[in-house]
């Protein structure tokens, strides 16, 4: 991994001496990239800042890469896998100076032209000077797993590998994007499809697309863009059987997880113990000393994460360092700003803080180890999401659920008014070929354009935040999955047989059956940290955003676009509420906005590089120690489960909005804001509970009338106070009026 940057005069002219200042600031900015050196370089019209990470040739790869001649100029950041056969390739006599894998494509470029990058196999942002043609490219490879942003005006362009980095130069506007941002999907979580381009979330900042080369001639300005592979359209007509395109997928992402994994100095992975970091990890066993790293948290624990992370790796015999993160230290508000800086996402979230932490505890305990293997992009074309979406409808439930979002999307972004004709108990008499006639990828094959949709999710979610938190600890991060001959194979797959290989991610799965232990090989999909046990993620971030008196929140609200955009009480009685029930809303759902507020800020008043503001941060999660998972259990449940906020002599009632009701026939239901949301068992220990909870006596009273003892009831009221449905009162007043909320 390493960082670019630089300036290029569109106009016929030549950088002036004032470009140096630009180009010393923006390789500072992309210091955490690449901490290992730092070339700048100003000839004619253009001027490159290269800051690099070395994990192929580390005393010989330093950029820029020049051809023979010097002609032709090159910084990339990535890794080309299969640069020893392309070297093969060349012509005879053509000399490789340095042992960097990324030369190669400059003799590529001599050879071929705009073709050059047509059988490279790697993940990639470069950009090409030709000095002879006066024209520069910029390119990133097939999924855009490596980034590039540009923006440009009349006299230059300015890019580099963050946006950030932009801002160096004067010319490049500050100013947040909040009409796309607030209409983005990855912000709405707007269950729809959507094909439109990726966006930056910054106004007059564009981003190179995946398997694009942009052409810009330096005389004029004139600008094409050459796209070199396309997603293909998974229509596919294969006639092999499918034990053949599983023993070929095996196959593929062998290979691919071998280039991944092949570095001069120590590759790691993180281990979630879902089937595809577990793949990544026994195909990667044998090519290299592997050691992997999980998240240790509530809610991996509850999910079961962390538990089979450590049998998949006591199944490999390799290492499996588990990072800990205590209930008890949720993120500050500078460490959250910061990480919001490092991403540039206003979607940072929980999930980007989690890996971010890891690759900090990597760099500080594991130093050799620059380079990380990682498991993402597998759900997105290997059928990942169909049993969460199928609404237990199986494949024919998956198929329904995605012409709904398709429909969804058509109707958001084509003809909105026709949407009346899919409403009230009428609805659903036309097909959905009245949107569009039946011309359009959605009314067609509806997984088709939802693979297309998550295509663009690939680009502008997956692939950019495994980039930047890696980046902000100078680690590398390397996605076998995301190989063009493996999303090809699954693009060929017929329609008729999806549901037998791509149901519940089967090509997956039975391709590495034979390498894993059956639990893990048939355990069902687990999010991250969503599911069970997702309070024992919201509470630290709900802390950090409540602590201080709302010092975080009322700093976003006090922005310009925080005060016109943001309704300030909703905001706060959203957090009031989440202090107390933090299952009852998602605070993920309010972050977003928050964070382009923060944003706002930062764009205007620019934060340090983040090389120099890293000193700032606390000491990395701490690594936990155990040999046996069952008896380390309680301890670790201690350590990051929030601790109950009940106890024996608490006051406890239903909340004002929840009823408890029986019927004639003895059935007792909660009814939560007039509607009945729970059955509850006849004659259950804790239906009897519930009716003896009145708010007057202490919960140990209440229970000691039925027998039975509180701890008994623990992750009952536990839960049931996250959800909101129970009230807490002081302790020990039998006479309370006023709850702790």
């Amino acid at each position: 991994m390493c960082g670019l940057g630089g300036l290029a005069r569109v106009d016929g002219r030549d950088l002036g001496v004032e470009a140096d200042a630009i180009l010393t600031t923006m390789a500072r900015t992309l210091a955490h990239r690449g901490p290992d050196a730092e070339e700048l370089l100003r000839q004619g019209p253009v001027g490159m800042a290269f800051t690099r990470l070395s994990l192929v040739d580390p005393e010989n790869g330093g950029q820029p890469l020049y051809s023979e001649d010097r002609s032709v100029v090159l910084i990339a950041n990535g890794e080309v896998y299969n640069h020893r056969e392309l070297a093969a390739t060349l012509p005879a006599g053509t000399r490789l100076r340095t042992g960097s894998d990324c030369e190669v494509l400059v003799h590529l470029y001599q050879q071929k032209g705009l073709d050059f990058l047509d059988d490279v196999r790697g993940m990639f942002g470069l950009v090409l000077w030709d000095r002879r043609r006066n024209v520069l490219l910029l390119a990133r490879d097939h999924f855009g797993v490596k980034p590039l942003f540009f923006t440009r005006d009349r006299e230059r362009i300015a890019f580099a590998s963050e946006i950030k980095a932009l801002f160096a130069d004067p010319a490049t506007p500050r100013r947040v994007d909040w009409d796309r941002a607030l209409v983005n999907p990855l912000m709405t979580s707007a269950p729809s499809l959507d094909l439109t381009a990726p966006a930056t979330y910054f106004e007059g900042v564009e981003s190179v697309p995946a398997a694009t080369i942009v052409e810009i001639d330096l005389r004029d300005g004139a600008t094409r863009r050459h796209t070199y592979w396309q997603l293909p359209a998974f229509d596919g007509d294969s006639t092999r059987s499918d034990e053949e395109i599983v023993a070929e997928f095996r196959e593929l992402l062998a290979d691919s997880v071998r280039a991944c994994a092949t570095a001069d100095v120590s590759i790691g992975l993180f281990l979630s113990g879902g089937v595809d970091s577990a793949a990544v990890a026994a195909l990667a066993a044998d090519t290299t000393e592997l050691q992997t790293f999980s998240v240790l948290s509530g809610s991996t624990v509850v999910n079961g994460d962390a538990e089979h992370a450590r049998i998949v790796a006591d199944k490999l015999g390799v290492a499996n360092h588990q990072i800990r993160f205590d209930a008890s230290q949720p993120p500050t508000a500078d460490e959250w700003k910061r990480l919001l800086w490092l991403t540039e996402m206003p979607t940072c979230s929980p999930e980007q803080y989690y890996k971010h932490e890891l690759h900090r505890h990597v760099r500080a305990e594991h130093p050799e180890i620059k380079g990380m293997l990682l498991g993402a992009a597998a759900d997105e074309f290997c059928g990942g999401y169909s049993s969460t979406l199928a609404a237990d409808g199986g494949w024919q439930g998956f198929e329904a659920g995605l012409a709904g979002m398709a429909r969804r999307g058509l109707l958001e972004d084509n003809r909105p008014k026709l949407g009346a004709w899919w409403e009230g108990i009428e609805g659903g008499l036309l097909t959905d070929a009245a949107l569009d006639h039946g011309r359009s990828l959605l009314a067609r094959d509806p997984y088709a354009a939802f693979v297309t949709a998550k295509m663009r999710d690939v680009e502008q979610f997956n692939c950019w935040q495994e980039d930047r938190t890696a980046a902000g600890s100078g680690t590398e991060a390397r996605v076998p999955f995301l190989d063009r001959r493996l999303v090809e194979l699954v693009a060929s797959i017929p329609a008729a047989r999806r549901e037998r290989l791509l149901w519940d991610k089967a090509v997956i799965r039975e391709a590495v059956a034979d390498l894993l232990p059956p639990e893990v090989v048939h355990r069902p999909k687990v999010p991250f940290f969503y599911g069970d046990g997702i309070q024992h993620t919201h509470r630290p971030f709900i802390e950090m955003l409540t602590r201080d008196g709302f010092a975080l929140v009322e700093e976003a609200l006090a922005t310009e676009r925080g005060r016109t955009m943001l309704n300030a009480d909703r905001v706060r009685a959203l957090l009031h509420r989440l202090a107390h029930a933090p299952l009852s809303a998602h605070v993920e759902r309010l972050l977003p906005l928050l964070n382009l507020c923060l944003l706002d800020t930062m764009v205007a008043e620019l934060p340090p590089p983040l090389v120099d503001s890293a000193a700032t941060l606390p000491p990395p999660r701490p690594l936990h120690r155990f040999t046996e998972w069952e008896s380390a259990a309680p301890e670790i449940e201690s350590l990051v489960f929030a601790p109950s906020r009940w106890k024996a002599d608490s006051v406890i009632a239903l909340a004002d909005h929840v009823v408890l009701l029986k019927d004639t026939t003895g059935t007792s239901y909660l009814a939560v804001d007039g509607s009945l949301e729970y059955v509850l068992e006849d004659g259950d220990d804790w239906t009897a509970l519930l009716h003896g909870l009145d708010g007057t006596r202490t919960l140990a009273q209440v229970c000691s009338e039925r027998g039975s003892a509180p701890e008994s009831f623990r992750q009952l009221l536990d839960d049931s106070l996250d959800l909101g449905l129970l009230r807490l009162y002081e302790p020990a007043a039998a006479d309370a009026t006023a709850p702790t909320e």
